[in-house]
């Protein structure tokens, strides 16, 4: 059975999520604020976290970036406000989906149906490891190597990358990125996937230049193995 954390001030809000994720199949634990959600991720495995922002004493986005630290667990967020800055923060922050209150309780868990497939698939893709000249990807680990040392990339750089070279020497559209590593065909521009690329190009040094701008398409990771690749 799959476990949701469900994190908000509002009791009435949990209660509500609660019910829905339960009839769904889903075991849920209960959080009043981003400390007590550090403090149960800290103790306890989930497959996803849904997220309130506006919270006391510790917002949503300070929790969400002390959680990643710890596990990369995906998150959905509730918010009151459909800002555009302030959804493209909680993207920079890893966040998975972006859900604005008032909200349907079955859109909720469509949404959190949809986060936990992908994830799903992007684990169970491959399992191998990759080297690229003197970048080395490990896919099961997700951990990345260049020239012998370890880079950390952010959970968004991370599936940004596994996919580019899942998909290497293909074209790859803003749009087809953003809907498939962001799960948005509806939100989203190109400082999204723009700002990514170029976090995850300094992150790669001497092989920044695999990932190629397609001028008005978009982006490719680009190799050309001469010993041909062993996956």
């Amino acid at each position: 059975m799959k476990r949701l954390l469900v994190v908000d001030d509002e009791k009435d809000i949990r209660e509500v999520i609660k019910t829905y994720a339960e009839l769904s199949g889903y075991d849920v634990t209960e959080a009043d604020g981003g400390l007590s959600a550090i403090g149960l991720c800290k103790l306890n495995d989930y497959d996803l976290i849904i997220m309130d922002i506006m919270m006391p004493k510790l917002d949503g986005y300070s929790a969400i970036k002390e959680i990643k630290k710890i596990k990369d667990i995906p998150v959905i967020v509730l918010s009151a406000t459909g800002d555009e800055n302030t959804k493209l923060l909680g993207f920079e922050y890893g966040i998975d989906d972006y859900v604005v209150k008032p909200f349907s309780p079955r859109e909720l868990m469509a949404r959190v149906n949809v986060v936990l497939s992908r994830h799903a698939g992007q684990e169970n893709t491959t399992s191998s490891i990759m080297k690229f000249d003197g970048l080395e990807v490990n896919f099961a680990a997700r951990t990345i190597s260049v020239d012998g040392e370890r880079v950390n990339l952010t959970p968004k750089e991370y599936d940004l990358l596994f996919y580019l070279i899942k998909n290497r020497n293909i074209a790859l559209s803003r749009d087809k990125l953003l809907q498939d590593i962001w799960g948005y065909d509806f939100f989203g521009d190109d400082r999204t996937i723009d700002t990514h690329i170029k976090n995850l190009r300094n992150n790669l040094g001497p092989y920044r230049n695999f990932i190629v701008t397609l001028r008005g398409v978009g982006y490719k990771f680009e190799y050309e193995d001469k010993t041909k690749d062993k996956e």
